[in-house]
């Protein structure tokens, strides 16, 4: 009888210490029968990011766009939603663009809508449209919301919201359209009083003036 327990014990504590190696093994078989990413895709997990480099029966091996290898375990993937971002060739690009409030809206839309479609890297068709909405009243302009298809990579991804930033500032910049910056109004409790001293004993030089 103690020694059935010890057994026991035993075949409980083994268990447990080899709990999370046959987790993560099985999740490693599931992975590599069903999932549907591999080598080379980029995805997303519980906060990591990178480029598939190895499934391994334990493991998977991601680069992140910095250069770093992670490691992530099996089950921790198997576990999570996993986002993929190259599952399909195009992804949608958003970025805001804003005009001043004494701009017309319908003709600053086409201005900009013109500037998106003069961009290689935006992709072009009935399923991946650009679409470009006014979206609200900000505190100093009016901002439009202009989203467009690309590729899905990483550096797809940020080659074109360079390109097309650069084109609608130059469009905007060319028909006359401001871009606005932030306008602030200060407004004193009492009003500033400025006291004037020439210099060199009244003898018209510059004055300066000083807070009182």
């Amino acid at each position: 009888a103690d020694a059935l327990a010890a057994l026991g014990i035993g075949s409980v504590a083994v268990g447990l210490a080899f709990k999370d190696i046959f987790e993560n093994f099985f999740a490693g078989v599931l992975i590599l029968w069903r999932f549907p990413f591999e080598n080379g895709d980029f995805i997303e997990c519980d906060g990591l990011s990178g480029k598939v480099v190895d499934v391994t029966i334990r493991n998977t091996l991601l680069r992140t766009v910095e250069g770093d290898l992670v490691v992530i375990p099996n089950a921790t993937i198997y576990k999570n939603a996993v986002d993929i971002l190259t599952y399909e060739r195009k992804r949608r690009q958003t970025v805001i663009a804003g005009i001043a409030y004494g701009e017309k809206v319908a003709p600053a839309r086409e201005v900009i809508r013109r500037a998106v479609e003069s961009c290689p890297t935006v992709a072009r068709g009935d399923d991946t449209p650009i679409e470009i909405f006014a979206q609200e009243f900000a505190s100093s302009s009016i901002n439009f919301e202009v989203t467009w298809w690309t590729g899905s990579t990483p550096l797809e991804q940020r080659r074109s919201r360079d390109e097309v930033v650069e084109a609608v500032k130059t469009a905007l910049d060319e028909a006359g359209i401001e871009i606005p910056f932030p306008y602030r109004t200060l407004t004193f409790k009492h009003p500033l009083q400025l006291e004037h001293q020439g210099q060199g004993g009244g003898d018209g030089g510059p004055a300066e003036p000083h807070d009182r």
